[in-house]
């Protein structure tokens, strides 16, 4: 069964970059995209346990991706948060994984962010 993506992203290019990113990974399906906080809320509220794991980016074209890592993780049926953002500075990593995301990546650590989905997906599809 395929892992579901929520994709918080606010720049279109880089949604459709992910998109073909994971649909030629396999074994994920983005279920639903947000550009802004809001509609990242406004989802998760109305899909919960609908996702297998959340790709944020924090800097949004409105609100902030940390209040969505917060949402996420009030999830009780949510899966993993990882944060994707050209922000990633030490102290933001560290504030991030305080808010409960599982995984902080910046932008340009694409190799170990793919590296850390692929995990994600074979220990999340390799079954007992």
């Amino acid at each position: 069964m395929d892992l579901r993506v929520f994709l918080v992203e606010d720049l279109q290019r880089m949604r459709g970059l992910l998109g073909e990113l994971f649909d030629s990974m396999g074994g994920l399906t983005v279920v639903a995209n947000a550009g802004t906080e809001a509609e990242a809320k406004l989802w998760l509220d109305e899909h919960p346990g609908g996702w297998d794991v959340a790709v944020i980016d924090l800097v949004l074209e409105q609100g902030a991706g940390m209040n969505v890592i917060r949402r996420c993780k009030a999830d009780p049926g949510g899966g993993r948060v990882v944060v994707f953002s050209s922000y990633a500075t030490p102290g933001v990593r560290q504030h991030c994984l305080d808010l409960g995301a599982d995984a902080v990546f910046d932008k340009s650590d694409t190799g170990g962010f793919i590296q850390w989905v692929q995990d994600l997906e074979n220990r999340e599809n390799s079954g007992p």
